[in-house]
């Protein structure tokens, strides 16, 4: 931060503010996929509150919060998720483990299992949205 860069700066203490708020709750950030989802959600957040500030007329405002969004952005993009490929045979090993074994199989079984304990993707950045979609149309094509 020896550069000044007071935007980047206010960021990163607010996350950090946020991370050991939360470190005082039930639900702590314990691991790097929480900590990305964290970010997303104030990355939305940022830009939600600069379309409100835009409407209200208030652009200093607005600025402000689209320069945070674009560094909380600049932070979600360093992180390495989940490839559609990877993601793509972690769902087909899991179908298709579940019914060789007469299992009942439905979106909320496979995702339950591919990101349980021992899942295949446990741990792992992902983003479930695209994983959720995935499943829906390996299901759809297997049936």
């Amino acid at each position: 931060m020896r550069a000044k860069d007071a935007n980047r700066l206010s960021v990163l203490r607010s996350i950090l503010a946020e991370v050991t708020n939360l470190s005082k709750t039930n639900n702590p950030i314990k691991k790097d996929v929480q900590l990305l989802v964290l970010l997303r959600k104030r990355s939305a957040a940022a830009k939600i509150a600069a379309e409100e500030f835009k409407t209200h007329q208030r652009l200093d405002l607005s600025e402000k919060e689209e320069l945070q969004g674009k560094i909380l952005e600049d932070y979600v993009g360093q992180v390495d998720v989940v490839g559609e490929a990877e993601a793509r045979s972690a769902v087909e090993r899991v179908v298709g483990g579940l019914k060789s074994s007469g299992e009942m199989v439905n979106v909320g079984v496979v995702m339950k299992r591919i990101l349980s304990e021992e899942g295949e993707l446990e741990g792992m950045p992902v983003d479930r949205g695209e994983l959720a979609r995935l499943v829906k149309e390996i299901l759809s094509s297997k049936e």
